[in-house]
């Protein structure tokens, strides 16, 4: 799902690019178009090496507290790119073809500059949320890169076809309910990242002993009284029910009461702003379409 969302997104983004070159006659410019998506796909595989085997030889704490800093972050990075694409997409292409209009100026290298940054922005927070999610449903690494890309491929095919005409897909059915999808996942992810900032001790936890002078509230976020349930004698961890949980709706047989307190007060709020506001952008394009309509009628 990761790899189709983002991969469609920047299919568009090539393909509007293409689109606007070859109707103003600038196919020229279509192979530095290219070049710029070669070097922002190049850049985003170099992040997702450095990602899996950057870590390796840190200690203990150090992995942990990495893990769970860029987990937070690729949080962070998702949520901006759903809502950025919730309220680019009524204009994206009006808005890429004046970036084109202003970079061909000139010997025209801009253009590529353009493809870079607009794929190479999807390229990164895929590489980064893919690297998070694995890392959270301890999928490896090898695994997690061969998924992604199955769903790349998907969203090239897709883009392709869409580009050509060959397909029509309500797109924004298909960005709100995937983008509903993925801030599931990033629930999942940053409950992951708590955990592991807790394993590291940069957050209260099982994993620390109390302070002394605690009172009863500190004390309820430290040692055994910090776990929310421990239900791995009933879900094991590494069974089919555990992983498909952990892996869709980020819920663990073992959470602490960080973890759930972080998961629900990031979902409920996100998930419910994201919503009401896909609908009411839908509602708000019906209702020009409309007046439109209506105006042009006799």
């Amino acid at each position: 799902m990761i790899g189709l969302r983002e991969g469609l997104e920047a299919a568009l983004v090539v393909g509007v690019l293409l689109a606007y070159v070859h109707r103003i006659g600038r196919r020229d410019v279509a192979k530095r178009i290219w070049i710029g998506v070669g070097a922002a796909v190049l850049l985003s595989m170099i992040l997702g090496a450095i990602l899996t085997y950057g870590a390796y030889g840190l200690s203990f704490t150090a992995q942990e507290a990495i893990g769970g800093s860029l987990s937070i972050l690729a949080v962070v990075m998702v949520t901006w790119m759903v809502f950025w694409m919730l309220r680019a997409s009524g204009d994206l292409g009006a808005d890429l073809r004046g970036q084109v209009d202003r970079a061909l100026v000139g010997n025209g290298w801009g253009v590529a500059a353009i493809g870079f940054v607009s794929v190479g922005r999807e390229g990164l927070e895929t590489a980064l949320f893919i690297w998070a999610t694995t890392r959270a449903n301890d999928i490896s690494p090898l695994t997690g890169f061969l998924t992604a890309v199955s769903g790349i491929v998907i969203a090239i095919i897709l883009g392709w076809l869409l580009y050509r005409g060959m397909l029509r897909i309500n797109l924004t059915v298909f960005f709100r309910w995937s983008g509903a999808l993925l801030i599931v996942f990033a629930a999942g992810v940053l409950a992951y990242g708590v955990h592991d900032l807790q394993e590291a001790g940069f957050l209260p936890g099982p994993f620390a002993p109390p302070p002394p002078e605690a009172g009863a509230f500190v004390a309820a976020w430290f040692g055994e009284s910090a776990w929310a349930f421990q239900l791995s004698h009933l879900i094991a961890p590494d069974g089919f029910l555990g992983a498909l949980l952990k892996g869709t709706i980020g819920f663990s047989p073992e959470m602490t009461k960080l973890e759930v307190f972080a998961w629900f007060l990031y979902l409920v709020p996100t998930l419910t702003i994201f919503l009401r506001a896909s609908f009411a952008q839908e509602r708000e394009r019906a209702a020009r379409k409309i007046a439109a309509t209506q105006k042009g009628t006799p």
